[in-house]
This record gives C-alpha cells, sequence and structure tokens, in this order.
C-alpha cells in the first residue's frame, strides 16, 4: 500500500541564512523560515532590512555567504537549474526592455525556459489577457504607463506557470484603483494554486492578502507566525465607529474608553481583554446604533513599530543593565 506524506510540501526553505557583503556590511544575520505550498507569505521589514537581499538570494542574483536555500526541495547550491524553474520574479524595480513590443517581451521571457515559441505565443496570450493587456501587446513598453508596466512584468514572470511567484514591491506607485485589481489577481492564482511571497512598504496589502509572515529588521526576523496570531499581539485596538444619529456627549460605556470625535463618529479604544461584542451591548444599551466601524490605524503597521521598539528597548537594556528608568515608560512598547 502507498505511503502519502501528510504534510504539505515546503514551497520554500530557508535555515540559517546569512549574507556579509565585501565592505563589511552584514545583511542577514542567520535567517530562518519557511513557506508552504499554496501560501500566501507576506516578508516585511523597513528599506534595508534585509528582504530583497533574500530574494536575490533564493533567484540566485545574490550569493550567499552560509546558509541553505531550498526551492520545493531543490537546493540553490546543487540544483540551481531547477530551482530557478519553480520561481517567476516581479522585482522592485522596473526592468523591461522599453523599446521591445509587449508580447516579444514575453515570449522571450518563455524561451529563457526552454518553451517552444509556439507555445511560449499561447502563454503570453494567456498572461497578457490576465493582466488586461491583450489590446495593447503590439504597443512598445516604454508607451505604457507605471501601472501597465508592473502588469507587464506580473505577466512575464507567469509565462512558465512558475509554482512560486515572489513580489518585491509590485504595486509601488500605482494608483489605488490598479492596486485593488492586481490584488483581485493575485488572490485568483494563488486560489488556483501558486505560491505567493510578497514584500511591501503598503502594510495594508500583507493584511488584506497574507495568511503568514515574516517580519525582519536588521538581518533578523523578529516576528514569524501566522497573520492572525501576530495581529493578536497587539495589546489594543481604536475604532471609529459611524453613528446613525448624531450625538453632542458620549454615555458612561461601563470599562469602554470612548470619545466622541465627530457628531456622527466615536473613537473606541479596546484592550485585549475586551470585545467589540461587549462594547455594541452598552451602545445598544445607551440606545446608540452603529451604521459602520473601521479601523483606525493600520494594525499591521502599528505592531511592527511596537515590535522594533520592543527590540530596540531591549537591546538597549542589555547594553546598559546598571541603568533604569522605572519612572518613564514607553507607550508602545509590549509588555
Amino acid at each position: 500500500m502507498a505511503m502519502h506524506n501528510a504534510w504539505p510540501m515546503k514551497a520554500l526553505s530557508i535555515k540559517n541564512l546569512t549574507k556579509v557583503y565585501s565592505n563589511g556590511i552584514k545583511a542577514l544575520r542567520g535567517v530562518n523560515f519557511d513557506v508552504e505550498e499554496g501560501d500566501f507569505f507576506a516578508l516585511l521589514g523597513p528599506n534595508g532590512a534585509g528582504k530583497t537581499t533574500t530574494i536575490g538570494i533564493i533567484t540566485s542574483l545574490v550569493n550567499k555567504t552560509e546558509g541553505e536555500v531550498k526551492v520545493f526541495g531543490h537546493d540553490i547550491d546543487t540544483e540551481l537549474m531547477a530551482a530557478k524553474a519553480c520561481i517567476g520574479v516581479v522585482p522592485q524595480e522596473i526592468n523591461l526592455n522599453m523599446f521591445d513590443k509587449l508580447v516579444n517581451i514575453v515570449v522571450n521571457q518563455a524561451g529563457f525556459y526552454g518553451i517552444p515559441k509556439r507555445k511560449a505565443l499561447i502563454r503570453a496570450e494567456e498572461c497578457l489577457k490576465q493582466m488586461q493587456l491583450w489590446d495593447r501587446r503590439q504597443d512598445i513598453a516604454r508607451n505604457l504607463s507605471g501601472g501597465m508596466k508592473r502588469r507587464l512584468m506580473i505577466a512575464r514572470a507567469l509565462v512558465h506557470s512558475p509554482r512560486l511567484l515572489i513580489l518585491d514591491e509590485p504595486t509601488a506607485g500605482v494608483d489605488i484603483e490598479i492596486r485593488r485589481s492586481m490584488w483581485r489577481f493575485l488572490r485568483e492564482i494563488n486560489r488556483a494554486g501558486t505560491t505567493i511571497i510578497l514584500t511591501t512598504h503598503y502594510l495594508e496589502e500583507a493584511e488584506s492578502l497574507c495568511r503568514h509572515v515574516a517580519i525582519v529588521d536588521e538581518g533578523k526576523i523578529i516576528e514569524y507566525d501566522a497573520m492572525d496570531q501576530i495581529l493578536r499581539k497587539l495589546k489594543e485596538e481604536i475604532f471609529m465607529l459611524n453613528l446613525r444619529e448624531p450625538v453632542d456627549r458620549v454615555p458612561d460605556l461601563g470599562a469602554y474608553q470612548v470619545r466622541l470625535s465627530a457628531p456622527h463618529e466615536l473613537e473606541a479604544q479596546i484592550t485585549r481583554d475586551q470585545s467589540l461584542n461587549g462594547l455594541f451591548a452598552e451602545l445598544s444599551a445607551a440606545g446608540l446604533e452603529v451604521i459602520s466601524m473601521r479601523n483606525k490605524a493600520n494594525r499591521l503597521e502599528e505592531l511592527f513599530f511596537r515590535l522594533t521598539e520592543r527590540k530596540n528597548n531591549h537591546e538597549s537594556e542589555i547594553r546598559s543593565p546598571g541603568i533604569k528608568s522605572p519612572e518613564i515608560k514607553s507607550p508602545g512598547a509590549i509588555a
């Protein structure tokens, strides 16, 4: 009787990844994380944190100093071509041949993976149609808008049907409408089975799209977990509540801290040991009806700053173990 592995395959496995450049800069300091097949994974961090270096190593554009990288089980040290065949990359910088036609750009990319021209033309048509660029296929790339160039880069990355798609700041510089249409498309190909790794500075993208996240700072992973688990580490959240009827003051709502920010709008602070259901019960008892609600701030962005602040405070304590200031506490630090 055949035995089947009950565990999902790892699309990407990184162990003790280290990169020291010739000038002595340590870009990566023992990075470890896995991405399961079919996941939508966020790799987040500030500029210079090590995200692009990590992607460069995965895609063989940067040589690692130490560590192990496997793509669907293929070690990049011993099976580089097999690993690269599994990967499609949309880099941060636009690197198109600006004087070539869209269809040629995508077909030529297919040729790098050994796809015959007849099949490459079929795949190019499919990918350009997916990105709503088929009508512009005979245009040269320089005539496209910034958003269209980004979509063309995605079409190019997908032409060889990669199992792992890596997106490095894919929506940088594009407007909200194009960004959201790209979100819809990425969700669709992820549901169809493509594993996606996303780096972005638009942190609402990660919160909206990704199921797991690794946060890197100064070349180290400072958080690595499911997105919902990481968001639960927030000590409190602030919600904006729109009321059906205006009010001139906020009644007593028990343990809930609420203030009036406009006649139709309340600002409510919810701690970890409180619930929205309890707040709504208090509001209902006070005769206030809420018609809509939103987060005041991006939760992941707030969490990132708190995590880096906690790390910096911890390192400061290690460097100066004999100096303590109990009277002064950082309001954003996580206990």
